[in-house]
């Protein structure tokens, strides 16, 4: 398999063998700027998420693929589900909002606190130590829409990276072999 690889490879003159590392780029950076476009169209900082436990169930379940928004200017309501990152933790966390607490400070500050709706108590031990509360600046997202199982793959490729290198070999392969 190797070996044909390597004699398309020696076939293709200086120009397309060019070619084809140009359209492999143009691939990435058109994937790259859509991705930058729907971080501004959503207001998020990570506009797809993917849910990484059974915590949302049955909501959610592990490998959905969630499509979020973060506008500003919207109020965060008890029952919404959210994304949200904690201090010392760097995976996003999908939770749905439990309790509002506003304090009537002169920012009318809000805040609120999560739990999984497959949990039995609320988040207060996954937040940051001595954070009892969460508020607008911890929010990734708020959770618009989704595809049931999708993000499987993405799971699949974190926990087994030896899967993720021959997915990633096989699409530069075919990016770099395929002719129009």
């Amino acid at each position: 398999m190797f070996s044909s690889a390597f004699d398309d490879v020696k076939r293709l003159n200086k120009r397309q063998l060019l070619y084809q590392i140009l359209s492999f780029g143009m691939i990435v950076s058109s994937a790259l700027m859509i991705w930058k476009g729907l971080m501004v169209i959503t207001g998020s900082e990570s506009p797809i998420v993917v849910v990484l436990s059974g915590s949302m169930e049955p909501a959610f379940h592990r490998g959905d693929l969630l499509f979020l928004t973060n506008y500003k200017d919207e109020p965060i309501r008890v029952g919404e589900i959210v994304v949200f990152k904690v201090e010392g933790r760097e995976i996003p966390i999908v939770h749905r909002v439990l309790k509002l607490h506003e304090k009537g400070d002169k920012n009318n500050t809000i805040k609120f606190l999560t739990k999984g709706d497959n949990n039995s108590v609320d988040d207060r031990g996954l937040y940051a130590i001595g954070q009892l509360w969460l508020t607008h600046k911890d929010v990734v997202g708020r959770a618009r829409g989704f595809l049931p199982y999708v993000g499987m793959i993405t799971i699949y490729m974190n926990e087994y990276p030896k899967f993720k290198y021959v997915v990633l070999l096989a699409l530069g392969l075919y990016v770099l072999f395929h002719r129009e």
